[in-house]
């Protein structure tokens, strides 16, 4: 009787837990475009105890339309916050990270982006997850697949900052996005010669550099009223972040922010 009673407490307790994450479906597959999941009570069978999973982060792709058909300021419009996001974490210049991200995945539009999520052209390399073959250097070669497009910005990261080939460009100015752009070829991220002039194209054409420097487009007299902020034009919630000394998702919890998209004159708390 005592266990029939604990099997009908854990069923009540699963039945009423909840979960903000804002979900859309593809397949029989969700992908999570929230920031912070409520967790799930899990009952573990041996103790009866029910314990409690760690929350899941995820930035949010900028989803908001734009007044253009220009497909590579559509991919930056959506992908700027995830770049700076990655920025703040590895040290990579969001600019670098968006220019390869537009030549690798064709502005999101490239075959292998749209079936993986695949925005860098990321091969297994031993990779324990799903795989998709794609014609590349070779016919039928693997790649890695991807749940979020949020996850193919997360490794490439996580590719360039633990192999210790590129170690070299985490020593330069973060300013400097054509040494990046060289380095990156020299390191053999790419075999194409002209890569690194594409990238350097690339982020000068879309002023891309303006996101290795979100400082810049706060302006100083902004106004402030305690523990709030009231964004202004050109903000991100990666400047404001770093303004008061916040990470991305510690702004989006104070504020209960499932998206990355923010309007002028809106408060938000900041302590």
């Amino acid at each position: 009787m005592k266990k029939i009673l604990i099997l009908i407490s854990a069923m009540l307790i699963l039945s009423c837990s909840s979960s903000r994450v804002i979900t859309s479906k593809k397949g029989d597959k969700k992908y999570k475009k929230g920031v912070v999941k409520t967790t799930v009570p899990v009952i573990t069978q041996n103790t009866n105890e029910i314990t409690i999973s760690t929350p899941v982060i995820i930035p949010e792709v900028n989803e908001t339309q734009i007044n253009t058909t220009d497909k590579v300021a559509i991919y930056i419009h959506k992908y700027k916050a995830i770049a700076q996001y990655e920025m703040q974490k590895s040290g990579i210049p969001a600019s670098i990270t968006l220019a390869q991200g537009i030549l690798e995945s064709g502005a999101g539009n490239g075959d292998l982006t749209k079936r993986a999520n695949n925005h860098f052209g990321i091969k297994c390399h031993n990779w324990p997850g799903e795989k998709v073959y794609h014609d590349d250097d070779k016919k039928g070669e693997c790649f890695r697949k991807y749940n979020h497009p949020s996850e193919s910005f997360k490794d490439h990261s996580n590719f360039l900052t633990s192999r210790g080939r590129y170690a070299s460009l985490f020593q330069l100015n973060k300013k400097d996005y054509k040494g990046w752009a060289k380095g990156l070829r020299k390191a053999g991220y790419a075999t194409d010669p002209k890569y690194p002039s594409k990238l350097i194209s690339l982020i000068e054409r879309y002023n891309l550099n303006d996101y290795d420097e979100v400082e810049k487009n706060i302006n100083s007299t902004v106004a402030i009223t305690p523990n709030k902020y009231t964004i202004q034009k050109g903000d991100t919630l990666y400047s404001i972040a770093k303004k008061f000394d916040l990470s991305i998702s510690d702004l989006m919890n104070l504020n209960n922010l499932t998206s990355s998209a923010l309007n002028t004159g809106q408060q938000l708390i900041v302590k």
